[in-house]
């Protein structure tokens, strides 16, 4: 298991923080283990279990989703990302938020 670093852990909740303004919701789960997990996008809340739709990442893959480094399809197709379930696509959630990061 990858320490919690203090730093990285800041990171990731200004970004998921961002995230949770662009895409505010319930629909899909986002987990960035082990820093932290957010509910976004509109659609079904769940309640029990897992949710319907959940997309799955490590830090160093979400910073390079945010800055444009890395593009969506490219992290699937590596296996850099683990999406599942119906509006698990969240490539137009990162280029939003690429692009108003880099604004």
């Amino acid at each position: 298991m990858t320490p919690r670093d203090p730093q990285t852990l800041e990171r990731v909740k200004a970004i998921l923080e961002e995230i949770s303004a662009i895409a505010p919701g319930h629909a899909v789960e986002l987990r960035i283990p082990p820093f932290a997990a957010i509910q976004c996008v509109e659609g079904a809340k769940h309640t029990r279990g897992t949710p319907p739709a959940v997309v799955e990442m490590n830090a160093e893959t979400l910073f390079a989703l945010t800055k444009g480094e890395l593009s969506w399809d490219t992290g699937i197709n590596e296996g850099f990302i683990i999406a599942s379930g119906e509006r698990s696509n969240l490539e137009p959630l990162f280029s939003t938020l690429s692009k108003k990061i880099a604004s």
